[in-house]
Protein backbone atom coordinates (compact mmCIF):
# COMPACT_ATOMS: atom_id res chain seq x y z
CA UNK A 1 0.00 0.00 0.00
CA UNK A 2 2.62 2.47 -1.54
CA UNK A 3 1.77 6.01 -2.14
CA UNK A 4 2.94 5.42 -5.80
CA UNK A 5 0.34 2.93 -5.96
CA UNK A 6 -2.35 4.94 -4.29
CA UNK A 7 -1.97 8.15 -4.46
CA UNK A 8 -2.57 10.50 -7.11
CA UNK A 9 0.97 11.60 -9.04
CA UNK A 10 2.25 7.83 -8.40
CA UNK A 11 3.57 5.34 -10.55
CA UNK A 12 -0.55 3.86 -10.98
CA UNK A 13 -1.79 7.48 -11.74
CA UNK A 14 0.62 8.37 -13.90
CA UNK A 15 -0.09 5.34 -16.40
CA UNK A 16 -3.96 6.96 -16.15
CA UNK A 17 -5.23 4.52 -14.09
CA UNK A 18 -7.91 5.37 -10.89
CA UNK A 19 -6.35 5.06 -7.56
CA UNK A 20 -9.75 5.40 -5.80
CA UNK A 21 -10.08 1.80 -5.42
CA UNK A 22 -6.72 1.74 -3.81
CA UNK A 23 -7.63 4.36 -1.59
CA UNK A 24 -11.12 2.99 -0.93
CA UNK A 25 -9.16 -0.52 0.82
CA UNK A 26 -7.25 1.61 3.26
CA UNK A 27 -9.69 1.82 6.40
CA UNK A 28 -10.24 -1.95 5.87
CA UNK A 29 -7.10 -2.60 5.86
CA UNK A 30 -6.32 -0.34 9.42
CA UNK A 31 -9.35 -2.33 10.70
CA UNK A 32 -7.86 -6.10 10.23
CA UNK A 33 -4.18 -4.69 10.90
CA UNK A 34 -5.57 -3.61 14.66
CA UNK A 35 -7.05 -6.73 14.63
CA UNK A 36 -3.84 -8.98 14.10
CA UNK A 37 -1.73 -6.87 16.43
CA UNK A 38 -4.25 -7.44 19.16
CA UNK A 39 -5.01 -11.22 18.40
CA UNK A 40 -0.63 -11.39 18.55
CA UNK A 41 0.08 -11.58 14.90
CA UNK A 42 3.06 -10.25 12.91
CA UNK A 43 2.14 -7.37 10.61
CA UNK A 44 4.77 -7.11 7.48
CA UNK A 45 4.94 -4.41 5.36
CA UNK A 46 6.54 -4.51 1.51
CA UNK A 47 7.23 -1.82 -0.27
CA UNK A 48 8.23 -2.48 -4.50
CA UNK A 49 10.88 0.14 -5.78
CA UNK A 50 14.66 0.56 -6.80
CA UNK A 51 17.80 1.43 -6.43
CA UNK A 52 18.12 4.95 -7.26
CA UNK A 53 21.11 4.02 -10.18
CA UNK A 54 18.32 2.02 -11.40
CA UNK A 55 21.01 -1.25 -11.30
CA UNK A 56 18.29 -3.70 -10.21
CA UNK A 57 15.97 -3.18 -12.67
CA UNK A 58 15.47 -5.86 -15.45
CA UNK A 59 15.64 -3.93 -19.08
CA UNK A 60 12.19 -5.60 -20.09
CA UNK A 61 10.68 -4.58 -16.62
CA UNK A 62 11.99 -0.44 -17.84
CA UNK A 63 10.81 -1.13 -21.46
CA UNK A 64 7.61 -2.39 -19.67
CA UNK A 65 6.85 0.59 -17.82
CA UNK A 66 8.02 2.79 -19.76
CA UNK A 67 5.33 1.66 -22.87
CA UNK A 68 2.70 1.82 -19.83
CA UNK A 69 3.17 5.96 -19.52
CA UNK A 70 4.78 5.29 -16.15
CA UNK A 71 8.57 5.16 -16.45
CA UNK A 72 10.23 3.43 -13.52
CA UNK A 73 12.65 6.13 -12.59
CA UNK A 74 10.84 8.75 -14.63
CA UNK A 75 10.13 12.31 -11.95
CA UNK A 76 6.49 12.58 -11.01
CA UNK A 77 4.46 14.83 -8.51
CA UNK A 78 5.88 11.85 -5.79
CA UNK A 79 9.33 12.22 -6.74
CA UNK A 80 10.71 9.89 -9.20
CA UNK A 81 9.00 6.45 -10.04
CA UNK A 82 9.23 3.40 -7.68
CA UNK A 83 12.13 4.05 -6.58
CA UNK A 84 13.63 3.73 -3.07
CA UNK A 85 13.48 6.66 -0.78
CA UNK A 86 11.39 8.98 -2.94
CA UNK A 87 7.95 9.80 -1.55
CA UNK A 88 5.89 7.77 -3.27
CA UNK A 89 7.83 4.83 -2.83
CA UNK A 90 6.77 4.93 1.13
CA UNK A 91 3.54 3.05 2.78
CA UNK A 92 0.56 5.35 3.00
CA UNK A 93 0.24 7.21 6.09
CA UNK A 94 -2.82 5.60 7.47
CA UNK A 95 -0.90 2.66 7.33
CA UNK A 96 2.34 3.66 8.93
CA UNK A 97 4.20 0.49 10.33
CA UNK A 98 4.37 0.32 14.30
CA UNK A 99 7.64 -0.02 16.02
CA UNK A 100 9.37 -3.66 15.48
CA UNK A 101 7.18 -4.36 12.26
CA UNK A 102 9.22 -5.62 9.36
CA UNK A 103 9.13 -3.86 6.32
CA UNK A 104 10.93 -5.68 2.90
CA UNK A 105 11.78 -4.07 0.32
CA UNK A 106 11.13 -5.72 -2.97
CA UNK A 107 13.01 -4.93 -6.71
CA UNK A 108 9.88 -7.52 -7.90
CA UNK A 109 6.78 -8.41 -8.15
CA UNK A 110 6.78 -11.11 -5.37
CA UNK A 111 7.17 -10.47 -1.64
CA UNK A 112 9.51 -13.02 -1.72
CA UNK A 113 11.67 -12.73 -4.21
CA UNK A 114 15.23 -11.03 -3.58
CA UNK A 115 14.27 -10.29 0.19
CA UNK A 116 14.46 -11.83 3.41
CA UNK A 117 10.67 -12.21 3.85
CA UNK A 118 10.87 -16.27 4.05
CA UNK A 119 13.98 -15.82 6.59
CA UNK A 120 11.71 -13.11 8.45
CA UNK A 121 8.88 -15.73 8.87
CA UNK A 122 10.55 -18.56 9.55
CA UNK A 123 12.33 -17.31 12.56
CA UNK A 124 9.04 -16.51 13.96
CA UNK A 125 7.32 -19.99 12.97
CA UNK A 126 4.74 -18.12 10.71
CA UNK A 127 2.93 -20.29 8.15
CA UNK A 128 -0.62 -19.08 7.57
CA UNK A 129 -0.56 -15.97 6.28
CA UNK A 130 -3.18 -13.32 5.23
CA UNK A 131 -2.88 -11.09 2.68
CA UNK A 132 -3.65 -7.25 1.70
CA UNK A 133 -2.76 -4.89 -0.91
CA UNK A 134 -2.41 -3.58 -4.50
CA UNK A 135 -2.69 -4.85 -6.96
CA UNK A 136 -4.71 -8.51 -6.58
CA UNK A 137 -3.09 -9.35 -9.59
CA UNK A 138 0.36 -8.55 -10.18
CA UNK A 139 2.03 -8.36 -6.93
CA UNK A 140 -0.55 -9.75 -4.13
CA UNK A 141 -1.11 -12.54 -6.43
CA UNK A 142 2.69 -13.34 -7.36
CA UNK A 143 3.56 -13.29 -3.34
CA UNK A 144 0.58 -15.57 -2.67
CA UNK A 145 2.05 -18.20 -5.65
CA UNK A 146 5.18 -17.85 -4.40
CA UNK A 147 3.98 -18.51 -0.80
CA UNK A 148 1.88 -21.87 -1.75
CA UNK A 149 4.95 -22.76 -3.19
CA UNK A 150 7.09 -22.06 -0.40
CA UNK A 151 4.88 -24.28 1.96
CA UNK A 152 2.93 -21.22 3.05
CA UNK A 153 -1.11 -21.02 3.80
CA UNK A 154 -2.11 -17.89 2.62
CA UNK A 155 -5.64 -16.46 3.09
CA UNK A 156 -6.21 -13.69 0.27
CA UNK A 157 -8.48 -10.45 2.35
CA UNK A 158 -11.25 -10.09 -1.06
CA UNK A 159 -12.18 -6.65 0.29
CA UNK A 160 -8.47 -5.46 0.88
CA UNK A 161 -7.37 -5.99 -2.80
CA UNK A 162 -7.97 -4.48 -5.66
CA UNK A 163 -6.46 -3.94 -9.29
CA UNK A 164 -6.05 -1.56 -12.02
CA UNK A 165 -8.83 -3.53 -13.72
CA UNK A 166 -12.04 -4.96 -11.99
CA UNK A 167 -12.24 -8.07 -14.51
CA UNK A 168 -8.52 -8.59 -13.15
CA UNK A 169 -9.66 -8.52 -9.70
CA UNK A 170 -12.40 -10.51 -9.73
CA UNK A 171 -10.37 -13.30 -11.85
CA UNK A 172 -7.32 -12.95 -9.65
CA UNK A 173 -9.67 -14.21 -6.96
CA UNK A 174 -11.60 -17.01 -8.55
CA UNK A 175 -8.30 -18.54 -9.52
CA UNK A 176 -6.99 -18.50 -6.36
CA UNK A 177 -10.80 -21.20 -5.26
CA UNK A 178 -10.54 -23.09 -8.03
CA UNK A 179 -9.90 -26.68 -8.22
CA UNK A 180 -10.60 -26.93 -4.47
CA UNK A 181 -8.73 -23.78 -3.27
CA UNK A 182 -5.15 -24.52 -5.47
CA UNK A 183 -4.10 -21.08 -4.12
CA UNK A 184 -4.76 -20.82 -1.17
CA UNK A 185 -8.35 -19.37 0.26
CA UNK A 186 -10.62 -15.89 0.48
CA UNK A 187 -12.49 -14.34 3.20
CA UNK A 188 -13.98 -10.75 3.53
CA UNK A 189 -11.84 -8.65 6.34
CA UNK A 190 -15.14 -8.41 8.40
CA UNK A 191 -14.95 -12.68 8.55
CA UNK A 192 -11.25 -12.43 9.26
CA UNK A 193 -11.29 -9.70 12.03
CA UNK A 194 -14.64 -11.06 13.88
CA UNK A 195 -12.69 -14.38 13.91
CA UNK A 196 -9.63 -12.12 15.43
CA UNK A 197 -11.58 -10.59 18.09
CA UNK A 198 -13.62 -13.45 19.34
CA UNK A 199 -10.39 -14.97 19.92
CA UNK A 200 -8.93 -12.21 22.06
CA UNK A 201 -11.77 -11.93 24.15
CA UNK A 202 -12.47 -15.83 24.36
Amino acid sequence: MQRDFCEPGGYISTMGYDVAPAQALIPRIAALRDAVRAWGGLVVYTREGHRSDLSDLVSHKLFRSRAGGGEIGSRGPLGRLLVRGEPGWDIVAALTPADGEPVVDKPGFSAFYATDLDRILGARGVRHLIICGVTTDVCVHSTLRDAVDRGYEPLLVSDCCAATDTANHVASIETICSEGGIFGAVASSATIASGLWEAVSG
